[in-house]
């Protein structure tokens, strides 16, 4: 039985996670803060699903704890870490910087460090979309050049994307970072774009439309995200003996057992069609409060997702419109509304 430590299974994503690896048979030792970033009874809720699995345990501590981290490691004994744990939110980070630099960046540290020392089979952790920053050209690949992030939420992922490198280069471990575009799905954060939206909507309530509707996203279903990194575990990178043997579109470093991928849909959705997929669902119109961009926000994400395919043979594929219905079900069950 594999055993995965994953920092974060309180929190969207890694609860997602977590849950797809007990049921396919690991062993999943869980990490989280509880910080309340946003409503903790949800993070809450979703440990104790988890715990209803004799394969899951958890602790509760913050990554900058290095102690309580490096207890919660070394007596798991993982084979794997997967690290998603992170200060998060784009916005948020024009108002409380620090917060990303003590949790992202010290706190990747950390994980990196407990990884190196137990000499793990494969680190992996989340990066961004978000890291593409000013990069106009699309879709978003991983071998073009990601230099002009344009908050400091991106500025610290991918100051942990070249950590990671250092590190798989010293050290020799084997490390992938995914770039997630846009994740939503059921159980979601109340801070992204479809838990506020249709909140507000079922509410009377306006949303906020920023750039008057001109945004694109590349909305990844979290199912399909968390069956990529799950396919990504048994991939580790392998350092290459020359340039020459790294593939063309791969991300390989020619220094290390290190690789970037992006995790995404590849088809980017014009926001005003989300919004409108979302008054259908749930027969209501929104109440729309146009508004201009939000500093430090992107018009358009697109992943190309080409590389995901070529080294697991999979890519998401869940259609915006399934998606949101599986959402909407969830939240109205939850919410009783």
């Amino acid at each position: 039985m594999k055993r995965v430590f994953i920092t974060g299974t309180a929190g969207f994503i890694g609860f997602h996670l977590a849950k797809l690896l007990l049921d396919e048979g690991f062993a999943v030792h869980g990490y989280d803060g509880m910080t309340d970033y946003y409503d903790v009874t949800l993070k809450q809720r979703r440990h104790q699903m988890l715990l209803q699995s004799p394969s899951f345990a958890a602790t509760e501590g913050r990554l900058e704890d290095m102690d309580k981290l490096s207890e919660a490691v070394k007596g798991f004994e993982p084979d794997v870490i997967v690290h998603l744990a992170a200060q998060a939110g784009v916005r948020y980070s024009l108002e409380n910087p620090r917060s990303y630099i003590e949790s992202n960046v010290v706190g990747t540290f950390n994980v990196m460090e407990l990884a190196r020392e137990l000499a793990v089979q494969h680190l992996l952790m989340a990066s961004t979309s978000s890291v593409y920053g000013a990069n106009e050209e699309m879709p978003f690949i991983e071998t073009e050049k990601a230099d002009t992030q344009l908050t400091i939420y991106a500025a610290t992922k991918k100051a942990n994307e070249s950590m990671a490198h250092s590190y798989a280069h010293l050290w020799n471990l084997p490390t992938t970072m995914f770039r997630f575009f846009t994740v939503y799905g059921p159980w979601g954060r109340p801070d992204l774009a479809l838990f506020k939206f249709v909140d507000a909507i079922l509410d009377g309530r306006p949303i906020d439309i920023y750039n008057h509707g001109e945004m694109y996203r590349d909305f990844t279903y979290v199912g399909d995200l968390v069956r990529g990194i799950r396919l990504l575990i048994d991939t580790p990178p392998v350092r290459p003996a020359s340039r020459d043997d790294i593939a063309e579109g791969d991300s390989l470093s020619p220094a290390a057992p290190y690789r970037v991928v992006n995790i995404g849909n590849s088809d980017k959705v014009r926001l005003m069609d989300f919004v409108e997929a979302i008054e259908e669902r749930l027969g209501k119109p929104a109440i729309r409060n146009f508004m201009g961009m939000q500093m430090g926000d992107v018009p358009a994400t697109w992943a190309d997702a080409n590389l995901l395919q070529s080294l697991t043979g999979y890519r998401p594929q869940t259609d915006i419109r399934d998606g949101i219905d599986i959402f909407v079900t969830w939240f109205r069950d939850y919410y009783g509304k």
